[in-house]
């Protein structure tokens, strides 16, 4: 507690003081500026990338991982994440590794505007295997009455698919990368193939990136109707989730270029470009639909708030649930 506390005095923000150690974490919905809100809340977990960290001894980026994974699923339907709780279980608690995790969630609550409010650091012996541990996050947020994403209802064809960049494979899809590192007999401190001035692990640990700023400034243009955040199941899963019953989501993968690391990954082990898609994020961490006429600023918006962003194609006509239609090749 002693060690944590100045890191989650820093995630202080209008509503809540983020004082440690009572019973419960208080946020005040008032002073934080709204009028009429409703509550958007987010839980989720790291995966077996923290199995990575584990066996490296890197934990660095792990906490941003873990607040990334919830914040960003607050952002994307339309709400500003406000607070975050963090569970942290082992057999038994190393202060030094547990402090560099939630310190990190600390310095990304503070980057998303989020306050870090409380959460619960356990010891189960008996559960966990000796140096293992596990993470667990929660956020909440909030948007106006109205504001709430996707707005399906606007939506129609012809509308503009915009793709905001990955910074790498994010926190989805580590049981396969997993399997590939052991099928390339490639030792975690050996130079990564991929990115060879950083070793195999540290460049499998970078962290998911925080969408919430520039997905705010992107929502405050007032063009976005939809935004998909790219998790588990890939952008072939998760896509549809932003859209209406009746449109397809058509998308040319020649429109941008994934990080080498996905190259890397369907070679070294023959995974079909169909499974890439439906795994990993391959390079597209959100979804966002807009018009045609809006499209130029909320690009702008993402790029101006450090975030690049492209055109993937647009909306089609579907003929029944929403599916996503890909034309090209991914350029791996």
């Amino acid at each position: 507690m002693a060690r944590i506390g100045p890191a989650a005095k820093a995630t202080r923000r209008p509503g809540a003081d983020a004082d440690l150690g009572g019973f419960g974490g208080l946020f005040d919905l008032k002073a934080a500026g709204f009028d009429d809100p409703v509550l958007v809340a987010s839980t989720d977990g790291v995966g077996t990338k923290l199995k990575i960290a584990i066996d490296t001894g890197l934990f660095a980026g792990i906490g941003q991982d873990l607040v990334a994974m919830c914040v960003n699923d607050i952002v994307v339907q339309g709400a500003e994440p406000l607070f975050f709780l963090d569970y942290y279980a082992s057999a038994k608690l190393d202060v030094d590794n547990a402090a560099a995790v939630i310190e990190g969630i600390a310095h990304a609550c503070k980057e998303c505007g989020c306050a870090l409010i409380g959460g619960e650091t356990a010891e189960m012996p008996g559960l966990y295997a000796k140096g293992d541990f596990d993470l667990a996050g929660f956020s909440v947020g909030a948007a106006e009455r109205g504001a709430i994403l996707p707005k399906t209802a606007d939506m129609s064809e012809g509308d503009v698919l915009i793709g905001v960049a990955s910074s790498g494979v994010h926190s989805n899809g580590y049981s396969l990368v997993r399997k590939v590192v052991t099928h390339s007999k490639l030792p975690y401190d050996a130079p990564a193939p991929f990115s060879p001035d950083k070793k195999l692990g540290e460049a499998l640990l970078t962290p998911t990136r925080l969408y919430v700023k520039s997905a705010l400034a992107a929502i405050r243009t007032g063009g976005i109707m939809g935004l998909a955040h790219i998790t588990g199941g890939g952008i072939t899963e998760n896509t549809p989730r932003a859209l209406p019953y009746d449109l397809d989501a058509e998308i040319d993968l020649a429109a941008w270029t994934p990080p080498a690391v996905f190259g890397w990954l369907a070679k070294s082990a023959g995974i079909a470009e169909a499974e890439m898609l439906r795994t990993f994020n391959c390079g597209i961490g959100l979804v966002a639909v807009t018009s045609e006429k809006c499209a130029g600023r909320v690009i702008d918006a993402f790029q101006e708030n450090g975030d690049k962003a492209v055109r993937l194609g647009k909306l089609v006509q579907g003929q029944g649930e929403a599916k996503v239609r890909y034309r090209g090749t991914l350029k791996l």
